[in-house]
């Protein structure tokens, strides 16, 4: 397998691509091409585009969670991308409006608009995508410091209530060494998804992470996910997006942490 970081915050020295505070990355597998996430602006088209990439060619599109940095890519699709009439694979509730403190941070385009422009698939439950694969569905709460926060609200039963971010997924690419999981915010907490993957897949080693672990301060919860990564022998470390330098270099004391930025390609 081989991931393609599309959009990221961070970008290279002599590595010209485009980067914002938003997150999209190209996962090839044998003859499938999914991409995951859209980032916040036309930039992982122009990425894409600049690497050479064919989007016409995606055979699947999954969005971790309806956040806008990770949606709002959507905005600028035509019929020249090549991605309408795809199947995408999202939680039921990443279309449901969010906002924060007023501002608007959810998907910009409404469940009819996607339900038109793709093969809309849109499921709780846990499906493998292709035969090492899987698209993890809601993840469970397996912890006992990654209890959700609330962020801002979302718009359901006619109402506004809080929002657990519950539409947060994530996936697993099933090794020989184990699995390798692919984020997008760990909202629902990096070693919740990491235990819900070994649920899911029946596979307890987990050989790596890339993507967002929503890590920004130095306290107990950053303490006990290093343990959890030491206890569990996580070897590949690709902290992305949302994760504070701070964050990374004290988890780079235990566990080496690869820099991830525009333009990486990683292999598995």
């Amino acid at each position: 397998m081989k991931i393609n970081i599309l959009v990221d915050n961070n970008t290279f020295i002599d590595e010209y691509y485009f980067g914002e505070p938003a997150l999209s990355m190209l996962i090839e597998y044998q003859d499938e091409k999914i991409l995951f996430d859209m980032g916040y602006s036309d930039i992982f088209l122009q990425n894409a585009k600049i690497k050479g990439i064919n989007l016409s060619e995606m055979t699947k599109i999954v969005f971790s969670h309806g956040h806008n940095d990770h949606t709002r890519g959507m905005s600028f699709l035509s019929k020249s991308s090549g991605l309408f009439g795809k199947s995408v694979y999202a939680h039921p509730l990443f279309l449901n409006s969010k906002r924060y403190e007023k501002l608007d941070i959810g998907s910009p385009k409404s469940t009819e608009w996607v339900s038109n422009k793709f093969d809309l698939n849109l499921q709780k439950e846990p499906i493998k995508l292709t035969n090492k694969i899987w698209y993890l569905g809601e993840i469970g709460q397996y912890t006992d410091f990654e209890e959700r926060e609330a962020i801002g609200e979302y718009f359901v039963n006619n109402q506004w209530e809080d929002d657990y971010v519950m539409d947060d997924t994530a996936m697993a690419y099933e090794t020989d060494e184990g699995l390798f999981i692919i984020t997008g915010c760990s909202h629902s907490g990096i070693c919740n998804i990491c235990e819900h993957a070994k649920k899911v897949t029946g596979t307890n080693k987990i050989l790596g992470i890339i993507g967002g672990f929503h890590l920004f301060d130095l306290d107990e919860r950053l303490e006990k996910t290093v343990d959890y990564f030491q206890n569990n022998n996580i070897a590949q470390l690709y902290p992305s997006h949302c994760v504070s330098f701070k964050a990374k270099a004290y988890i780079n004391q235990f566990i080496t942490v690869e820099e991830v930025g525009v333009g990486l390609e990683v292999n598995i």
